[in-house]
């Protein structure tokens, strides 16, 4: 018989049985430690996972700093006139008002893991590009001091995150362009068949764009009227081609035909245009339909075409200068000075082109400050005309980007209901028979892109 610790004897039954009470007294010991190890472990998986999702939060963020840097950028690029002139590149690139400074100051107004930007953190590079390229703009957003929660138990005390984003302006014609690329698509083209006729100079009759879609050398920051030509833009056949299309004039052009085909009606308008005509409201309005070059193409599925239906209410004219008017918020009739927005040629003389927001800008804080974009920056088509009169259909060869009214002291309109213009860019094409074009995002016939996957 066995003795127990106390001295007691223990019975042959408590020793039969005790293995069996110390069993069940041990029961459910280790479901304790692994639930307190498992604790632990969920606790730290949880931790982890919050400074993970916060790590993708930020890196999402930083991408999209860097997407909105580098396209408007690349917007500066476009609208400087340096694709049709590569004598700006410098000056459009890294300029006061160049796309290095705005990429910057887009990027600055984003945050990053609830923390906005700084310059130290935003670098701009222009990529080298192959000569006959497009210009580039890359945006790299480098965040070294998110802050961490939990992580930091293992001695991870700051995560960093890094994004890059390149974008492209690209111009089928520009200097830099591809030769056999595709043409582009913009929108919002104004109903002004301009004939391929340099409209800055009278005499010779020099062409705006070669068969190679080539664009004439200086055309940027050109205007009419000017010493060479007196007049502004207005319209061919007296404003009414219902009894014939008349020659080409440099400066002049065919009132395109407002139909759902060629230009369908703008889905919105400015209030000023209450009361307008078809015609008006595609002018003061942003015609949704993409207008390509060609005869024909996927997006462009029939010619563009000269109106000749009579006009018995007065001349294009008129009516072009009252919705120019509203356009551009000149406030006609009874504009003044300084109304409208215009190009800054004190600061900035000489191409690129500062644009200045005028004193009925629709945006209040665009009021008498810089701005990249303008209401009365406009695109306007280039038809060829093969010698004598342009054929109807027409056929567009290019387009040119305009800044109606460009001097802040210019009354609107110049003499005999004439608008003054200013050109900013120059995109033509090669042939009729192109490829699908590349859409263009908005007025300016130069596209921007993101050229970077996301």
């Amino acid at each position: 018989m066995r003795v127990n610790r106390r001295g007691k004897n223990i019975s042959e039954f408590e020793q039969k049985n005790e293995p069996k009470n110390q069993r069940k007294n041990e029961q459910g010991i280790v479901i304790l430690l692994v639930a307190v190890f498992m604790l632990f472990v969920v606790g730290a998986m949880a931790a982890l996972s919050i400074d993970v999702v916060t790590l993708y939060t930020a890196r999402s963020e930083a991408q999209l700093a860097a997407d909105a840097g580098a396209l408007a950028g690349a917007r500066v690029l476009a609208n400087s006139g340096m694709t049709s002139d590569p004598t700006l590149t410098a000056t459009a690139e890294t300029g006061p008002f160049g796309a290095s400074l705005v990429a910057q100051w887009v990027a600055t107004h984003n945050s990053v893991g609830g923390t906005r930007l700084n310059n130290a953190e935003v670098t701009v590079t222009f990529p080298a590009t192959a000569p006959f390229s497009n210009p580039q703009i890359t945006v790299q957003i480098q965040v070294t001091d998110l802050p961490t929660f939990f992580s930091r138990i293992w001695g991870n005390q700051q995560l960093a995150v890094t994004a890059t984003a390149t974008a492209e302006a690209y111009n089928p014609s520009g200097a830099f362009a591809i030769g056999a690329g595709p043409p582009v698509a913009p929108l919002c083209v104004k109903p002004w068949l301009l004939p391929n006729i340099d409209p800055t100079q009278t005499n010779p009759a020099v062409p705006i764009f070669a068969a190679t879609g080539t664009a004439a050398a200086g055309l940027v920051g050109k205007s009419w009227p000017n010493a060479t030509n007196p007049n502004g833009l207005f319209s061919a056949c007296a404003g009414d081609c219902s009894l014939g299309i008349s020659a080409p004039a440099a400066g002049q052009y065919y009132p395109g035909a407002i139909d759902a085909t060629d230009f369908p009606a703008p889905t919105a308008l400015p209030s000023c245009a209450a009361g307008f005509n078809a015609y008006q409201t595609a002018v003061a309005g942003c015609v949704q339909r993409p207008i390509s070059c060609g005869t024909a193409s996927a997006i462009n599925p029939s010619a563009i075409n000269i109106d000749q239906n009579p006009y018995a209410a007065g001349t294009r004219d008129s009516d072009t200068v009252q919705a120019v008017g509203c356009l551009i918020h000149y406030n006609v009739p009874g504009g003044v000075l300084g109304d409208a927005d215009s190009i800054d040629l004190f600061d900035t003389p000489s191409t690129p082109y500062e644009f200045w927001g005028g004193n009925q800008n629709p945006i209040p804080s665009a009021q008498n400050q810089p701005i990249t974009v303008s209401d009365s920056l406009v695109t306007i088509p280039v038809i060829d005309n093969p010698p004598g009169t342009p054929a109807n259909p027409a056929t567009v060869i290019g387009f040119l980007q305009v800044f109606l009214n460009p001097s802040a002291l210019t009354t609107f309109p110049s003499a005999g209901n004439q608008i003054p213009v200013m050109i900013i860019n120059a995109v033509g094409c090669a042939g009729t028979n192109l490829p699908s074009p590349i859409l263009g995002n908005g007025a300016s016939p130069v596209a921007v892109r993101l050229i970077t996957p996301p």
